[in-house]
């Protein structure tokens, strides 16, 4: 089955509006560190990057309500239930609310009683601005999550690309407004509060937009329902055992090793891995892409496309993943040895097995995309704990047996150790999203070598012909 013209647009769309928000993070942090050094003393500047890092924590409020609260609507509108998407936009909203304002007042209440200063040694950032910079930050984050909810909504009437432009758009104008007082001569408290000003601006603004492209829905409470976030509640809780499982795998590993290795293996591990993570990060773009598309395919039970969708999304993973893993096989030790500027010795041999990893992640993340897009995650995430944990042991097991033989061997042997999660995921994973697609595995596997139908040399000569004999 070939999928039609408006999803491949549909898709298409969302990998380009994918590439503008990674370019958008990307370029405000490469260009942030020279123009906040250029204005800022490095003593201020490492002080803000301190203070900037813990309102990232209050992400953990939204407890991942407006993710399932985006997959719900969209089934249910794919349906043509949009009563039912509206209770679900307007429970979760609320509910998002409330949680944002009690965090909110608990932060506020927090800082009364602690003196920031001494807890993270400040001396350029005073106590006072140092708790008002937390406070317009975490408001900043808090925010942040109703922009979400607005999203869902895009999301909802495909369109979800549209939905993610318009929040790199006021991600870049955010930061471009702050960088404006720091360029004028003030401190991070000044900075901080232009930040959070515009982000309310641009949520505002962006609910107008979200209330004009998307007619039915109502900020209102009127269709908000307790029974509705009692239902919804199990899925948003099962989201927060993601996070926990990557920070099982990124720190987790990182204090095995420490404790196994010492602190230079830490730096030369981190720093290959940061490297290998660039494949990684086209796998999440191939996901979010195809996430939408999922959720509708699900709910209009059509499990042709589902089956279609499911291949072509993990192909195009492993082919992104593959390509940047070669590029960085060949270009990664030098692409380390500028970027630590000679200071951390570049190894092929680490770098490939971690480059590996990835390969194997690609797989299992983006077919694991069916259980989340469709809120049947819960046993995933556990699993994905379970997984990561039992990875992290088998590390620390690897780097203290393989040292006796030299600590270049026991950092190789606690890298790929790191493919046990991965090898383990893929074990649990493709069982039950080729049971969801009504797929089997070998015609999976198969179709996983096979050039897509779109790509084919008689489907493009039809194209070419047809685009002649319309004159186009």
């Amino acid at each position: 089955m070939t999928v039609d013209s408006g999803t491949r647009s549909r898709l298409l769309w969302g990998f380009v509006s994918q590439w503008i928000s990674k370019l958008a993070y990307t370029g405000i942090q490469l260009i942030q560190v020279p123009i906040f050094l250029h204005f800022w003393s490095e003593s201020v500047y490492g002080e803000w990057l301190i203070i900037n890092a813990l309102p990232s924590y209050l992400l953990f409020s939204n407890l991942g309500f407006s993710t399932v609260a985006g997959n719900e609507m969209s089934m249910s509108v794919a349906q043509g239930n949009r009563e039912s998407a509206l209770r679900v936009f307007q429970s979760c909203w609320w509910l998002i609310t409330i949680t944002l304002t009690i965090t909110a007042l608990a932060v506020v209440l927090v800082l009364q009683f602690i003196s920031l200063t001494t807890i993270f040694n400040l001396h350029d950032i005073s106590d006072h601005d140092a708790k008002f910079t937390i406070f317009y930050l975490g408001v900043t984050v808090l925010l942040g999550q109703l922009e979400g909810m607005m999203q869902s909504a895009y999301r909802s009437v495909d369109r979800n690309p549209f939905g993610s432009f318009l929040r790199s758009i006021l991600t870049i104008i955010g930061f471009a407004a702050t960088i404006v007082p720091v360029m004028m001569g003030y401190g991070p408290r000044t900075a901080a509060l232009v930040f959070m000003v515009v982000t309310v601006v641009g949520i505002v603004v962006m609910g107008f937009m979200t209330r004009q492209a998307v007619p039915w829905i109502s900020y209102g409470w009127r269709h908000a329902s307790f029974a509705e976030i009692r239902r919804l509640a199990s899925p948003a809780f099962a989201f927060m055992g993601f996070p926990m499982g990557l920070a099982l795998n990124l720190q987790g590993t990182l204090l095995v090793i420490s404790h196994a290795l010492g602190p230079i293996a830490v730096v030369v591990f981190a720093t290959a891995r940061t490297v290998s993570r660039v494949a990684l990060q086209m796998v999440q773009m191939v996901n979010t892409t195809f996430e939408p598309e999922f959720s509708k395919s699900y709910a209009l039970r059509d499990h042709k496309l589902i089956r279609t969708l499911h291949r072509h999304a993990c192909q195009s993973a492993l082919l992104l993943s593959g390509i940047i893993v070669a590029a960085m096989i060949l270009g990664g030790p030098f692409l380390l040895s500028h970027w630590t500027h000679g200071k951390v010795p570049p190894s092929r041999p680490l770098l490939s097995i971690l480059l590996l990893v990835v390969i194997v992640y690609s797989l299992w993340s983006t077919s694991s995309t069916i259980l989340t897009a469709t809120n049947q995650h819960k046993r995933l995430a556990a699993f994905y704990v379970g997984a990561t944990g039992i990875t992290v042991l088998a590390t620390w097991g690897c780097a203290m047996y393989f040292r006796r033989f030299g600590e270049t061997q026991g950092l190789y042997a606690a890298a790929a150790s790191l493919v046990l999660s991965e090898l383990l995921m893929n074990a649990y994973v493709l069982p039950n999203t080729l049971r969801i697609a009504h797929d089997s595995f070998a015609p999976f596997l198969a179709s996983m070598f096979s050039v897509p139908p779109g790509l084919q040399p008689k489907a493009m000569l039809r194209r070419l012909r047809r685009s002649h004999d319309t004159g186009i």
